[in-house]
């Protein structure tokens, strides 16, 4: 699942011994062509729409023929590296005794934040009702923002489930 949780603990600042506990989740859409995947891809390409210009080595036809496959061949290197730019949006979910706080950072725009005190947030899980397979939101602070829209319905559901979790265990005295 795209998704890590990393827990970081610190001292409060007074002198009551207290230990603070902050909860960190990244979530990443899921990305199937990894740069191994990518080199591995254009060389089969370039071989591919090289392969043609085998019959025609020695001839003028070549020199006609090779703009067209080089133009081609940039038209995909660019195509999949502009893909993998608009997919660079993640998010990133604070959970901690005195706040939640979730910024999504999109590719081509501003990053967007939402913060609110976590015993007031509410968890929902839209089964059906959203814009797709079981949406999450979280509801505080008198919005309501979505998490993980990108994940599969049942990576969702997982997140649902160990997120709900986590919030029962920190609202516990």
């Amino acid at each position: 699942m795209p998704l890590e949780w990393i827990t970081t603990s610190q001292q409060a600042p007074e002198k009551s011994g207290a230990c603070l506990t902050e909860q960190r989740l990244y979530l990443w859409p899921h990305k199937s062509l990894t740069a191994k995947g990518f080199v591995a891809f254009m060389t089969i390409t370039a071989l591919a729409l090289s392969l043609p210009l085998v019959a025609v080595l020695g001839t003028g036809v070549l020199w006609g023929l090779l703009p067209f496959m080089l133009l081609s061949l940039g038209g995909v290197w660019y195509g999949i590296r502009r893909n993998q730019r608009d997919m660079s949006l993640h998010e990133v979910l604070v959970l901690a005794e005195d706040r939640i706080a979730l910024t999504r950072h999109n590719p081509h725009r501003a990053a967007q934040h939402w913060e609110a005190n976590p015993y007031w947030v509410e968890l929902r899980l839209h089964p059906k009702e959203g814009p797709v397979e079981n949406y999450i939101t979280l509801r505080g602070s008198d919005r309501e923002v979505e998490l993980g829209a990108f994940l599969s319905p049942e990576e969702r559901l997982d997140l649902h489930a160990d997120l709900q979790d986590r919030l029962n265990r920190m609202r516990r005295p």
